[in-house]
């Protein structure tokens, strides 16, 4: 009973003492209890406490562990981010972009690239997802070319051709990190590796770079250098598959595409080009309005797997592709200095590769936009020039720009 009393006195004299506040600093508007209130009702009056302010994204680089290659290797994992949430993750095997992480019309972020959480799925045998491909990207005929008289004969990886630089291409091998950190607008990771001459049998030794720039305006930029000691072919690129209502969601027939070119390198039946550059107007190949890629594949014996000749030529930065996925509202503008884009609709992805979260890929399940040189280059005269001499250096970008509508 003494106890009753005693909160009764207490919460009286704290209810006296709040009044006495109030009426000394007229500004401050406190809700009022009752004299003699319980402690719930008290606390039922009693404001609530401001909502915590919303987080504040900076753009950042930073640096992990992926694990070690069989042979012992470290293997670092790369993460950029900007200040819109994007974030990109690149590890240093194969310089693969592993994922890729942007909003959707309502800013829900989603991953947009297929591939693997762990580096066991990258050791092993799969589509060079997200990888950077080279020596030679694409496909060289009858996996041999010559230079000045001298033949050079490559790994036949891909029936009796030559196929992203053989079977030890630059996907599987570890790259050394050169720079990592936030560079005016952009979180910049930067690896290099030199191929040494008669790697996979090309000529001269080659030290080359790539450069993945993420800004502050959603672009991912992706930077390729290299120079040799001795005459040589390089076309590199990035393979990464997209979906851009999110990795593993379904198949990308859906996704309406424009690709900037009214020509297509026609090939034969190993898909190397015959040399024959043929106009897309009228026929299934022709993007240059956007049309979803499910509407007419069922034409296209096999689906896309095909390079596009640009038409902006090369040598400057240009449209090269537009994606737009409707479900999410997100939009993929490709940019790039070089001459074709190798369009592809993951058509030998067959349920066989279980990658991130778990997901099964099925076919169809990511398409690609490969910027690059034309296939079979080397042994193509007519074709863009794939030579790189001594002195000279091999310098290219491409610019991936994420937006919604």
């Amino acid at each position: 009973m003494k106890a009753r009393v005693w909160i009764k006195l207490v919460l009286a004299i704290a209810v006296i003492s709040m009044s006495g506040c109030e009426k000394k600093d007229a500004t401050v508007k406190e809700p009022k209890a009752k004299p003699g209130a319980t402690l719930e009702a008290i606390q039922e009056v009693t404001p609530k406490a401001k909502p915590e302010a919303k987080e504040i994204r900076q753009m950042s680089a930073n640096k992990e562990s992926f694990g070690k290659t069989p042979d012992g290797k470290q293997v670092d994992l790369y993460t950029l981010t900007n200040t819109s949430g994007i974030r990109a993750r690149i590890t240093s095997f194969g310089a693969i972009l592993v994922s890729l992480e942007v909003p959707d019309r309502n800013g829900k972020l989603a991953d947009i690239t297929l591939g693997f959480d762990k580096l066991d799925g990258y050791l092993g045998v799969h589509p060079y997802f997200g990888a950077i491909v080279g020596r030679y990207a694409n496909r060289i005929g009858k996996a041999a070319f010559k230079l000045d008289g001298v033949e050079y004969k490559l790994a036949a990886n891909n029936a009796e051709n030559h196929l992203h630089g053989g079977i030890k291409g630059f996907d599987k091998v570890v790259w050394r990190l050169e720079d990592l950190g936030v560079k005016g607008a952009g979180a910049v990771v930067k690896m290099n590796y030199i191929s040494e001459d008669g790697e996979e049998g090309y000529p001269g030794n080659l030290a080359c770079s790539v450069t993945y720039t993420l800004t502050e305006d959603d672009k991912l930029q992706i930077s390729y250098e290299a120079e040799t000691d001795k005459k040589t072919v390089v076309n590199l690129t990035n393979h990464s598959y997209f979906n851009l209502a999110g990795q593993g969601t379904g198949n990308i027939l859906g996704h309406e595409l424009m690709i900037n070119a009214d020509k297509y390198t026609v090939v034969d039946e190993g898909l190397i080009p015959t040399g024959e550059n043929r106009n897309v107007k009228g026929t299934p190949m022709d993007f240059t309005t956007p049309m979803t890629i499910g509407s007419r594949i069922g034409q296209v014996e096999g689906g896309y797997d095909h390079n596009y000749v640009l038409k902006s030529g090369g040598g400057t930065l240009a449209l090269a592709a537009k994606a737009y996925e409707p479900t999410s509202g997100r939009v993929m503008e490709i940019h790039t200095d070089q001459p074709g884009v190798q369009f592809y609709t993951g058509n030998f992805l067959d349920g066989s590769v279980t990658g991130k979260a778990g997901k099964v890929y099925q076919k169809n399940y990511g398409f690609c936009l490969e910027t690059q040189h034309f296939p079979d280059s080397p042994n193509k005269p007519d074709f863009p020039s794939v030579v790189l001499f001594p002195g000279q250096k091999y310098s290219t970008v491409t610019v991936y720009k994420f937006s919604t509508k």
